[in-house]
C-alpha cells in the first residue's frame, strides 16, 4: 500500500520558519518527481514546488527565494523548508508523488497524495 505521510506542520509567527516533512513508503519512488501543494481555506490546491529524481528543482513564484524543496532518496523522504513566512503562506500542504521524471506543477499530473499537515503562520 502507497503512503505519503506528511509531517512537521504547525502554529508559527510571520518572519518565521518550519520545515514539513512527507515519509513515503508502499514503493520506491527514488525515480519519482515529488511536488509540494498547499490549499487555503476557500481557495483551489496550488503548487508551491517540486523537486526530481536527480534534484532539479521548480517554485512557484510566491514561494521562490523563502522555500527550499529536497529529498533524500535513501529515507524515501521530502523535506520543504519554510523561511520569511507570511500570514498568506497559511494553508494546508500536501505532498504528491508522480511516477515521471519530468517536473509538473498541476495537481492531476500527479499519482500519489498524502493526507496534509496544516500551517498556520499568525501576523
Amino acid at each position: 500500500q502507497v503512503q505519503l505521510v506528511e509531517s512537521g506542520g504547525g502554529l508559527v509567527q510571520a518572519g518565521g520558519s518550519l520545515r514539513v516533512s512527507c515519509a513515503a513508503s508502499g514503493r520506491t519512488f527514488s525515480s519519482d518527481t515529488m511536488g509540494w501543494f498547499r490549499q487555503a481555506p476557500g481557495k483551489e490546491r496550488e503548487f508551491v514546488a517540486a523537486i526530481s529524481w536527480i534534484g532539479g528543482t521548480y517554485y512557484a513564484d510566491s514561494v521562490k527565494g523563502r522555500f527550499t524543496i529536497s529529498r533524500d532518496n535513501a529515507k524515501n523522504t521530502v523535506y520543504l523548508q519554510m523561511n520569511s513566512l507570511e500570514p498568506d503562506d497559511t494553508a494546508v500542504y500536501y505532498c504528491a508523488a508522480r511516477m515521471e521524471m519530468n517536473l509538473r506543477t498541476r495537481a492531476r499530473d500527479y499519482d500519489y497524495w498524502g493526507q496534509g499537515t496544516r500551517v498556520t503562520v499568525s501576523s
